[in-house]
């Protein structure tokens, strides 16, 4: 055990300045560290397990010497009893370091979960729209908490606001959080039950989707009306009019059709490839072209420096305002979304091919997973025959009973 030294007083310690160790007394072993530098700090001197370390108790003046004092009492008490404080100092420093590591925000959590998932985007736009979301709604509530602090109201204060006045926006935006969350979980970051889930969870303090959103069908021209808008269609100018019925001819979104580059397009084929990473489903999509689709291709101008069929004024690509703009223009209760309804109105009444067949035409994702396992082709063919009776009924005049008053008939 260290001699106990002279007891200093707090002024007799501020005056110690040469370097070196100086006991200070009070308690065994404790003692003031002058460096050459001018700094000094508090040492505690002591026999630790027959190791005789020398144990840092801070700087001086911020340690003052009845503070100092303090500490090394409660080392000493320690050692007395066993315990290694040395040992226990450097475990409590690698705890704190652990737990800085794991302590990740949901901004960051979420930052590096697109990063991980960016190849499965179906395009730059998609990864954006997360980004924006999440951006709008989440971070200003818990973009900078910790992820494993985030719990059931955190996720309700995002949610609550509008939940009821844009439920899909806030379904997707449950979704989002609900996957970051699960991607923190996966990573070590947080622990226990995910607060975003539906089922078994936000299920039963919020009302569901469906009972609160009204689903908003797009208005559609009716089946008997298409021939005839069809004629009107096609004498409007501009290459709004043209891509309106490029996309009626071929059932296509207006997206794929605004999109569409001339390397697409397979004229000995007759085929058009739309990307995967242009189709909701992500998938490329093989869209067979009739011969009334292809002599419209043939006629379009190329312009020069740009690569799509139907660009803009400077080449780039259309806006969807410009093909909106043509049903307004023409007076149609109708958008262009819409004709891909009445597409499938069409084949459903007046045509007798399968279902599946009319669905991959419009390029639906198959929902049931056995369905989708079994068809394993694009029914290429079949949608070529399709989509030629569809052409024809395009430009085929309706025959519209005439009503004739039965002799006799009351009034």
């Amino acid at each position: 055990m260290p001699k106990k030294a002279r007891e200093l007083s707090a002024l007799q310690v501020r005056r110690l300045t040469r370097p070196g160790l100086h006991p200070v007394g009070g308690v065994a072993g404790l003692c003031l560290d002058v460096k050459d530098t001018g700094a000094r700090s508090w040492i505690l001197r002591a026999t630790v397990g027959g190791r005789r370390p020398e144990i840092g108790l801070g700087g001086f003046p911020d340690v003052t010497l009845e503070q100092a004092r303090e500490k090394a009492r409660e080392i000493r008490e320690l050692i007395r009893q066993g315990e290694d404080p040395v040992l226990a100092r450097r475990s409590a420093r690698d705890a704190l370091r652990a737990a800085n590591a794991k302590r990740v925000t949901f901004r960051k959590a979420a930052e590096k979960f697109l990063e991980s998932k960016r190849l499965e985007f179906r395009n730059e736009k998609h990864a954006a729209q997360w980004a924006t979301t999440l951006e709008t709604y989440a971070y200003p509530i818990i973009g900078d908490l910790s992820v494993d602090s985030i719990e059931l109201a955190h996720v309700k204060r995002i949610l609550d606001p509008i939940w009821t006045t844009k439920t899909e926006t806030a379904k997707r935006l449950r979704g989002r959080v609900e996957s970051v969350l699960a991607y923190a979980t996966a990573s070590g970051f947080r622990e226990g039950d995910n607060p975003a889930r539906w089922r078994g969870n936000l299920d039963a303090v919020m009302p569901k989707p469906s009972k609160i959103s009204k689903v908003k069908h797009h208005r559609a021209l009716p089946i008997d009306d298409l021939s005839e808008f069809m004629a009107e269609l096609r004498k409007q100018e501009g290459l709004g009019a043209r891509a309106l019925e490029f996309a009626i001819l071929t059932a296509a979104r207006s997206g794929e059709v605004r999109g569409a580059t001339w390397d697409e397009v397979d004229f000995e084929a007759k085929t058009w490839t739309v990307p995967g990473d242009r189709m909701k489903a992500g998938k490329d999509h093989v869209v067979p072209l009739s011969d009334p689709a292809v002599h419209l291709l043939k006629q379009l101008p190329r312009m020069k420096g740009s690569k799509y069929v139907f660009p803009a004024v400077k080449g780039g690509q259309l806006s969807d305002m410009t093909i909106s703009a043509v049903c307004r223009r023409m007076e149609v209760d109708a958008v262009p979304h819409g004709f891909r309804s009445t597409f499938r109105d069409w084949t459903a009444e007046r045509t007798s091919y399968p279902r599946d067949v009319c669905e991959m035409a419009l390029a639906h994702a198959i929902e049931n997973k056995v369905e989708a396992a079994y068809r394993r082709g694009d029914l290429l063919e079949k949608r070529r025959r399709l989509m030629r009776e569809w052409a024809k009924f395009c430009e085929k005049p309706v025959k519209r009973a005439d009503v004739v008053p039965l002799r006799g008939a009351k009034r």
